[in-house]
């Protein structure tokens, strides 16, 4: 099957791990050819062009700042995508017949160029649905039901949903709230098609023999809990720095932070005036160092504000249960993958904003090392039965 494929994603190099890199692959192990279409943000100064490696073609469409940027230039940008998506694709594309037309949400902007791919070439259309926009900015306070730029995108949902062959919910939960939120889709649309990685042999290395926890003036000899991932309005950050306050009174554990959003200089103007001796932040590491430094701490954190409705499944799980890493979550209340983990036996979670629970959780994971390895197997076993590139290329595959 020829199989183009939109998203926000920065897809550069198929080889690279990631939730879509590593489902490429899979694709492209299957026999099909991937025409991928991915943003080139202003940032990195580059004009649209063509990548061409074989059945993997790449057209990177020169794009404003989307990722990690104002609202106000995320918006405009998201808005003009679609545009600048159709033109490419045209472009260099026009003469392609597509039998599939696969995309995810964020953004649901994609309308028109999902509509004109599947008129002209009668092609299928499968989304995968990451997040559930624009409620989440509801939740976050973001704008209002009753403002205009709600209406504007809740229309856009819905005629995403309608033009859709099939939806991918990443957990349970998204499934039941698809629904419950829009009567007019169809149950036999919506599937799980969850977030998925390409299992990689990753060895823990120990920490008193670690040169990289060195460099990074990490100590050896504490329990360590490591973030990874996004600091922005969904995390909930204030909660956040009053867990990274309330560690200070501890002996045994210490927090890494790794991130950048628009919640980044929050938190960085936080860590200057406190100081703080039991954790540290890092805007950025290498990929490979990253994944080299989460093999080296003992608990994955996982952090979401505990206003949201609409369910949440966070990627960023996916590498601590790779490491064989318990998962310590403090969340909304809707979202399932902390009732997932508990009632697997690899992670604990509590509601967002409850400083003396998670604290709690801090302590039990902090005082039984063989406790948090068997955390971290069962981890490895739920990532094996249900999230691996093979569970997602099926999911999408098995209605085609």
């Amino acid at each position: 099957m020829n199989i183009i494929f939109l998203t926000l994603g920065r897809i550069y190099n198929i080889e690279d791990s990631g939730i879509y890199t590593d489902l490429v692959r899979e694709f492209i192990r299957n026999g099909h050819s991937m025409y991928i279409v991915t943003p080139a943000e202003r940032r990195y100064h580059q004009s649209t062009r063509l990548c061409d490696n074989g059945n993997v073609h790449i057209l990177r469409v020169k794009t404003l700042n989307i990722q990690k940027t104002s609202y106000i230039e995320k918006g405009i940008g998201t808005l003009l995508l679609e545009i600048q998506y159709l033109w490419a694709i045209n472009k260099y594309w026009r003469n392609i017949k597509f039998d599939l037309i696969l995309y995810s949400t964020p953004p649901i902007t994609f309308n028109k160029i999902i509509c004109t791919l599947k008129k002209r070439w009668q092609a299928k259309t499968y989304l995968m649905l990451k997040d559930i926009f624009p409620q989440n900015a509801i939740d976050l306070e973001l704008f209002s039901k009753n403002s205009i730029m709600y209406k504007f995108f809740r229309r856009k949902e819905e005629r995403l949903y309608s033009i859709s062959d099939y939806i991918g919910c990443t957990s349970p939960a998204n499934i039941e709230f698809v629904l419950s939120h829009n009567p007019t889709v169809d149950p036999s649309k919506l599937c799980i098609c969850p977030n998925c990685v390409e299992l990689m042999d990753r060895a823990k290395e120990d920490k008193k023999q670690s040169k990289l926890l060195k460099e990074l003036n990490i100590p050896m000899d504490k329990v360590l809990f490591i973030y990874g991932g996004n600091l922005g309005k969904p995390q909930g950050i204030d909660f956040l720095l009053e867990i990274l306050e309330a560690n200070e009174k501890k002996s045994s554990s210490y927090f890494i932070i790794i991130g950048a959003g628009t919640e980044y200089d929050k938190v960085k103007s936080w860590y200057n005036i406190h100081n703080p001796q039991n954790s540290c932040l890092l805007s950025y590491l290498p990929k490979d160092k990253y994944n080299d430094l989460v093999g080296l701490c003992d608990v994955g954190l996982v952090f979401l504000d505990k206003r949201f409705t609409v369910p949440n499944t966070p990627s960023r799980i996916l590498p601590y249960m790779e490491y064989c890493m318990p998962i310590l979550m403090a969340i909304d209340t809707h979202t399932d993958i902390g009732s997932i983990a508990l009632n697997n036996g690899f992670g604990l979670w509590t509601e967002s904003g409850n400083i003396d629970a998670f604290m709690e959780l801090v302590e039990y994971m902090v005082e039984d090392e063989q406790r948090r390895k068997e955390m971290g197997k069962k981890g490895y076993k739920y990532l094996c039965e249900n999230y691996t590139v093979e569970k997602g290329y099926e999911a999408i595959m098995k209605n085609f």
